[in-house]
């Protein structure tokens, strides 16, 4: 697990002035990765988020920025994606980022050449921070499964194996984009109310899922399997995600096996990753489970996951629907789904992902599937906020929805907040509905 060291101290303060604004996503403490279009002509940048600028870290090595194991890793930062930074592993990560806070913290010898590496993030085009060659998507909240099976199962709302077992189903990768990217409303096969055979259009059940993404980093050969203690080793860092879902087509498809064309048209991720190391500070209890819970199995069942793997992270949810744009009138805020509520850790996920020996590659994607808690205004999908459909909820506009229409813009944010440590941010993951 990573420990805290310089590169969390509170009192650490940029000479990039934006970022020691107190409501800043990057501020020094954070130092998030991504990837953004390179100049005409050029190939896409490695960058790291510093208040309202990037650097460019490739531009930095060429200036002789860095010294020692840094040197190397930022060398992997010359490619066009972030898999060759991933694939090293957590002692380089570790030492690019310490040189990384140096350079850019008050009181750096270096700021007259760092300078010249940066840009404002408002001027680049921001892509998708890695190839993503496989996407498992979880089901890990206790209370979204509960919310979701009792509106088909009244009296048995949730599964006999979800307190036993991570569940997770194979997700598309190829339909992966990066925040901002419009969703388009799916076809596919629904079967309405009282109708005896299905049909084929749009889908009227429109729906988000609020989720974090974790990017795995160093990879594992086939039919090798990572311990719980060791998960730390092979996690880059976390993203927002959203898992867009058709909810009618969904319901009808998913009998008997996982969701399909429900959910492969589109899933959008933040452009930022927020490294585990810079979450260190965050890290809590995994939530409490039952005292009437099943016995943890051992391979999911480690101390320090228990004690440690949690996230203190608070997620937000906003909509913003075609009319209140031409109104004038800003996101409302809809649901503050809270991560640390999730039944199962980021870190189980992973353990149970390779425990029959499947492989994972620097880049490979894992979803938490949606964040939901147990108090009221912290559920993570219009499913539940809206009983499936049967209760609209209200916006400031007087607009009510069940679920998206054409012009619905959905925005999630993250922040990791804990007393005695510097907040950061995720940024953000957008997309706005398509008309049909």
């Amino acid at each position: 697990m990573y420990q805290l060291n310089e590169t969390h101290a509170r009192d650490l303060l940029s000479w990039v002035e934006s970022a020691n604004d107190i409501a800043c996503d990057f501020p020094i403490q954070n130092l998030p990765f991504g990837v953004c279009e390179g100049a005409s002509g050029e190939a896409s940048r490695v960058v790291v988020a510093i208040g309202d600028q990037v650097l460019d870290i490739a531009q930095a090595l060429k200036a002789g920025l860095f010294e020692g194991l840094a040197v190397e890793t930022a060398q992997a930062c010359r490619s066009t994606r972030l898999n060759d930074l991933m694939a090293l592993g957590p002692a380089h990560q570790s030492a690019l980022r310490l040189q990384l806070s140096r350079l850019l913290r008050e009181g750096t010898q270096h700021s007259a050449t760092v300078k010249r590496c940066l840009s404002p993030t408002a001027q680049k085009h921001m892509l998708l921070p890695a190839h993503i060659g496989d996407f498992s998507d979880f089901f890990t909240s206790i209370h979204h499964a509960t919310n979701s099976g009792r509106l088909a199962r009244p009296d048995n709302p949730l599964m006999p194996n979800f307190k036993h077992i991570p569940v997770a189903y194979h997700s598309r990768a190829s339909s992966i984009v990066v925040s901002g990217t419009p969703c388009p409303r799916p076809m596919g096969q629904t079967k309405p109310t009282g109708a005896s055979t299905p049909v084929f259009g749009p889908t009227r059940s429109l729906d988000f899922e609020c989720e974090i993404g974790l990017y795995v980093g160093k990879g594992t050969k086939l039919g090798e399997s990572i311990p719980l203690d060791k998960t730390h080793e092979h996690i880059f860092g976390l993203s927002l995600l959203n898992d867009w879902s058709a909810r009618d087509m969904q319901s009808w498809e998913s009998q008997p096996l996982g969701p399909f064309l429900a959910k492969s048209f589109m899933t959008s991720m933040s452009p930022w990753i927020i490294t585990l190391e810079a979450l260190a500070p965050f890290r809590m209890p995994a939530a409490t489970r039952g005292v009437d819970d099943p016995e943890l199995l051992p391979y999911l069942n480690e101390p320090s996951d228990r004690a440690h793997g949690g996230l203190a992270l608070n997620l937000e949810i906003s909509l913003q629907s075609q009319a209140m744009k031409r109104q004038g009138s800003t996101p409302c805020v809809i649901s503050r789904p809270k991560f640390q509520d999730q039944y199962w850790t980021l870190f189980q996920m992973l353990a149970h992902q390779t425990s029959n020996g499947c492989n994972m590659l620097p880049g490979d994607l894992i979803g938490s599937g949606t964040v939901s808690g147990p108090r009221e205004g912290e559920l993570g999908c219009l499913k539940e906020m809206t009983a499936d459909g049967k209760i609209g909820i209200t916006l400031p506009n007087g607009e009510t929805r069940t679920y998206l229409e054409a012009g619905d813009e959905v925005v999630f944010r993250g922040r990791c907040e804990r007393e005695g440590y510097a907040s950061i941010g995720f940024g953000q993951c957008s997309g706005i509905v398509m008309a049909e």
